[in-house]
């Protein structure tokens, strides 16, 4: 269980990820896919299992409503005709009854369709959404390495999203147009196949109209989105880093950046506004001209006595219902691209399978006294690229073993590998015997506690952090292990106590708080073996002093492989572990290495000597530069 970071620590010599641009992640993105895939959508209609009764109801709806659109033409062009053939007034009545009839009908069958399916929508995505996030907490870290958070944000919300548009309603309307437009054509040849036929005419000029403006829409519509992510990407970034800017001056500068950004926001959305304004008259022209060949030419008919007036009327109306649908396939075309790419991404992200997994005959690691063996281990993040090189290193039950080396020498990945966040490339590692390979991943990392360099604190209280590795622990435990590291006097100074809310990341409280907070999750939890990846590097000299009394207390009687640059951690070791490019180089005490005068005399003159001039050996430096931290993702 990790309890400085926010549950996965990156191995050190782990892969880059790809050096993308934002612009190269904006367009990776916004994905436009096929507007039908029969994939997605086989998979998706088996979400629909547990709806199928609101699904039936929906559909149902949507067809009358349907023909109830479908009907009111016909219903207007057979009251004229009525009217004109009965001259009665009173006929009206009737009339209006159906007229009223047919709209209630209409209004009740919509609002069914409405509310099933946006039911039927968000419970179809809360699935997704919580199988998402179920998902991806099983995931191996190497799948982190490879993907960037923002991309896998984007799976969840904007994908997701991408689909709502579609399942909530979209699939329904697509129909419902669908029906309208074949429902329509059917009518006008009913009605007049040669009044149908002109009128028709108009509809190639239509499809092609639509279908040059959809490609520069899609184009325009794109530089939209794009624009608007640099924008928030570029106040994300200049609210984050407020204390750098203004160090450096940087606001007019950094002002002139965003103002460029918004410039091509600003650009894009009028653009895209021209394109948006363009079309509809495009389309209300196309429509006149339809109406106009009816009118002419129906208006013959109806001079000849071959067509009545009411016919003509209907005709006119279902011209003007017949390009509706037409507009709203096209525009909704563009949502189905990607809709149907967000679909696919989700399902990519779904059948991923863990890297790491328990095999079938795994069995639960009992409770363990703490013995770690590695037993010519070596490991490699990608194929033919080895990082920890034939380790042999065997840590004794209750043994603190310090862990020393340059950025990069592989210290991270080495303890990422006990908590099998990664899985050995060769040899053996076993804990108590235990081959790691062979337990359960849950009941080893229950015994395992992690604290790292940078304290990772949830949402919620003071309390529900230290509880969160174990939250069936008593008022009285919570209070003992807050008190054991040095806690205690400051929470009681908080505005609420252990009640306090934090801010995100726990912002509210210093560094040094916070990590003392993490150092009373890691005491509550009680983990056999303990690894702090530099968890005193952040920290000032008078916050240091609390937290080497709170590593007394965390370090007592439990196995503990200690990343450190701070010397008292050193210190205190029982052993110092020296590696070097994957390789451990030595092993000893720290006067043992000390008088060997090898590199951890070299790295200890250069890196620590200037705290500590008398363990130096004479080898003081006043220029000595501080250590470089081994920050999670660097070994």
């Amino acid at each position: 269980m990790m309890h400085g970071g926010g549950g996965m620590m990156h191995g050190g010599g782990g892969p880059m990820r790809p050096g993308l641009s934002r612009a190269g992640d904006l367009i990776d993105d916004i994905t436009y896919g096929k507007a039908y895939d029969h994939t997605v959508v086989t998979r998706l209609l088996k979400y629909l299992k547990d709806y199928k009764g609101r699904f039936v109801i929906a559909l149902v709806s949507m067809i009358i409503y349907t023909l109830t659109l479908l009907a009111m033409p016909q219903l207007v062009g057979m009251a004229i005709d009525d009217l004109v053939e009965t001259r009665d007034i009173g006929r009206l009545t009737i009339w209006l009854a159906f007229f009223i009839g047919n709209g209630l009908l209409n209004w009740g069958s919509q609002w069914l369709q409405i509310l099933y399916m946006a039911y039927i929508g968000q419970g179809v995505l809360f699935t997704l959404r919580k199988q998402m996030f179920d998902h991806l907490q099983k995931l191996s870290l190497s799948f982190f390495d490879r993907h960037e958070v923002g991309r896998l944000m984007s799976r969840v919300q904007n994908d997701v999203t991408a689909l709502q548009e579609v399942v909530s309603a979209g699939v329904l309307d697509i129909s419902a147009d669908l029906l309208s437009l074949i429902g329509i054509v059917v009518m006008l040849f009913i009605s007049n196949a040669q009044l149908a036929l002109i009128t028709l005419t108009v509809i190639p000029v239509m499809v092609g109209v639509m279908a040059i403006w959809q490609r520069y829409a899609r184009n325009a519509f794109m530089r939209v989105r794009m624009a608007i992510s640099a924008v928030n990407a570029g106040l994300q970034e200049n609210i984050s880093g407020a204390r750098v800017i203004q160090s450096l001056s940087r606001e007019n500068l950094n002002l002139q950046r965003f103002d460029d950004m918004n410039t091509a926001n600003f650009d894009a959305n009028v653009q895209a506004g021209r394109l948006t304004a363009g079309i509809q008259p495009a389309t209300e022209i196309l429509m006149g001209a339809g109406i106009m060949l009816v009118v002419i030419f129906g208006g013959m008919q109806v001079l000849e006595g071959t067509l009545t007036v009411g016919v003509l009327v209907s005709f006119v109306l279902y011209v003007q219902r017949f390009f509706d649908p037409i507009r709203r396939l096209t525009l909704q075309y563009a949502e189905l691209q990607r809709a149907m790419a967000g679909g696919q991404r989700i399902f990519e992200v779904l059948d991923t399978q863990p890297e790491i997994a328990d095999t079938p005959d795994a069995t639960e690691l009992p409770t363990i006294q703490g013995e770690i063996i590695f037993d010519h281990v070596s490991f490699e993040y990608v194929p033919d690229l080895e990082v920890l090189h034939d380790i042999n290193l065997h840590v004794r039950p209750g043994e603190t073993i310090a862990l020393v080396g340059s950025t990069g020498a592989g210290k991270s990945t080495l303890v990422s590998l006990v908590a099998r966040f990664y899985e050995i490339t060769k040899g053996a590692l076993t804990i108590d015997s235990y081959d790691i390979r062979k337990i359960t991943q849950a009941s080893l990392r229950r015994q395992i506690g992690i604290v790292l360099q940078e304290p990772f604190l949830f949402s919620g209280t003071v309390r529900e952090n230290i509880l969160y590795g174990r939250s069936d622990a008593s008022e009285e435990e919570l209070v003992q292990a807050a008190r054991a590291v040095g806690a205690d006097n400051f929470i009681q100074r908080l505005e609420s106590g252990y009640d306090t809310m934090l801010h995100e990341r726990g912002s509210n409280l210093s560094v040094g708080q916070r990590q003392l907070v993490s150092f009373a999750r890691a005491v509550l939890a009680d983990p056999r073996i303990l690894i702090l990846d530099e968890a005193t590097a952040n920290v000032d000299t008078q916050t240091e002093i609390l937290i080497q009394n709170a590593l007394q207390q965390l370090l007592k009687g439990r196995t503990s492989l200690v990343i450190a640059h701070r010397l008292s951690t050193i210190h205190d070791a029982d052993r110092v572990v020296v590696l070097d490019e994957g390789n451990i180089v030595e092993i000893g005490t720290h006067q043992e290495l000390m008088a060997k005068g090898g590199i951890y005399h070299h790295l200890y003159t250069m890196s620590y000597a200037i705290n500590d001039p008398e363990s130096a050996g004479g080898g003081e430096s006043p220029d000595a530069a501080p250590p470089d931290n081994d920050t999670p993702g660097q070994p």
